[in-house]
């Protein structure tokens, strides 16, 4: 009969999740491309060195080390978890035992990061509750977004908990015990004296509410900022490649500059059937990029990036964090309605809808930002793009760059000074 209620979870657990996946999946195909991805090597590495070894959260070297032990005791428990879905179909105990030695390394890393995975979510309450740390109380984070916080932080306290207590009563109970468990190991003689059917109660118990919360946990995470548990490795695994201070030609005015300068081709009408860009740069979220949302999905909102931004520490309304938030804010808005009518509208865009012009100018493209972002988010092209729509769409540049566009246009220089004059210095 448990067999039966586990299968039943199971598949309601994965129908829904998938359920979820897929309406992720349209919101992604409403989305433009973003580059071609090569260098397979290059993007294995930066996974390894960014994702799997941290290398980018030890800069804060203290929240950092608590991060990087969490997300590296999630990995090595991902094992046990996957071993009671097993047991769970089959009615099988500890079926994965077969592997010998190492079982015993996984189930004692497990153990172990059970109960330092717990005290240290304990600090991070502590930290979100009782210190005032700027970064992780910004103006973009409204009430919701604090609880979301909370609620994922108890989730996997309470899971640890139920992991070190299912670990605690398998030793009661069985004194033919397979694997290695170093702390449980000294816990577990504590409740020895239990009655045999309490041991196997309260065993059962935490396994059900182990394996239950991490159920439900699955299909809380793509409705929450949480969502970078999955969406981490592959933001990393696709980040760009080319040097952060590198911006991006447009394909589309390339090609068009290309074929103007071409003398066969300068005055040649373009082949039939060519796609004619329906917008330059991002106005709204129907503009952005599949990699503009990913990133938006992966973010921890941690606001490192808000912390070491320039126009933000000189009081000025950017904030990198505020802007990949935006994407994912303005996608569940808009998203579902144009995956049911592409032409739908509802009078508002990204621009002066969620983001403000003098957020988008105030950027001063440094990068710092994207160098600081754990998981590789490009906040500057986000930023690019939404300053291309204001420019090539509107002519909506701030008064100062008009002028230099106009300079340019007139005098082939940035300066007020015709091209003629250039050389007046020398007199």
């Amino acid at each position: 009969m448990s067999q039966i209620i586990f299968s039943i979870l199971l598949a309601i657990t994965l129908g829904v999740f998938a359920y979820s996946a897929f309406k992720i999946y349209q919101l992604f195909r409403l989305t433009k491309p973003a580059y071609p991805v090569r260098d397979y090597g290059k993007r294995i590495k930066r996974t390894i060195i960014n994702g799997f070894f941290q290398e980018r959260i030890f800069r804060n070297p203290i929240a950092g080390f608590m991060h990087a032990m969490v997300f590296w005791g999630f990995c090595l428990i991902l094992v046990g978890s996957i071993e009671m879905v097993i047991d769970g179909i089959i009615g099988s105990e500890r079926i994965l035992s077969e592997l010998g030695i190492i079982y015993n390394i996984f189930m004692a890393g497990g153990d172990i990061f059970a109960y330092i995975i717990a005290v240290f979510i304990v600090v991070f309450i502590i930290r979100r509750s009782l210190l005032n740390i700027k970064r992780l109380n910004g103006k973009e984070l409204k009430h919701k977004n604090h609880v979301d916080a909370y609620i994922a932080l108890s989730f996997i306290l309470i899971l640890m908990i139920s992991l070190a207590g299912l670990n605690i009563f398998y030793l009661a109970g069985h004194s033919d015990f397979v694997g290695t468990y170093p702390i449980s190991e000294l816990i577990a003689p504590m409740f020895i004296n239990l009655q045999t059917n309490t041991i196997q109660v309260l065993h059962d118990i935490f396994w059900w509410t182990h394996i239950l919360l991490i159920f439900v946990f699955a299909n809380m995470l793509p409705y929450s900022k949480h969502f970078h548990i999955f969406m981490s490795l592959p933001n990393v695994f696709f980040s760009r490649l080319t040097p952060l201070g590198k911006m991006a030609n447009m394909d589309s005015i390339t090609k068009e500059v290309k074929s103007m300068l071409d003398p066969e081709t300068a005055f040649v009408a373009s082949p039939e059937g060519e796609e004619i860009p329906s917008r330059f740069g991002i106005l709204d979220i129907e503009d952005v990029t599949w990699k503009n949302y990913i990133d938006s999905l992966a973010c921890t909102q941690c606001g490192r990036c808000t912390a070491v931004c320039p126009a933000n520490i000189t009081g000025k309304e950017l904030s990198p964090r505020k802007m990949i938030m935006n994407i994912r804010m303005r996608m569940k808005m808009k998203g579902p309605h144009l995956v049911k009518n592409a032409s739908y509208s509802d009078g508002k865009a990204l621009i002066r809808g969620l983001i403000k012009e003098e957020e988008i100018w105030a950027c001063t493209t440094c990068n710092a930002c994207a160098k600081e972002c754990p998981l590789n988010i490009d906040h500057p092209t986000f930023i690019l793009d939404l300053r291309r729509y204001l420019v090539m769409e509107e002519s909506a540049a701030p008064a100062a760059l008009n002028a230099i566009f106009s300079n340019i246009e007139n005098n082939g220089a940035p300066w007020q000074y015709s091209n003629q004059d250039r050389l007046n210095w020398t007199e």
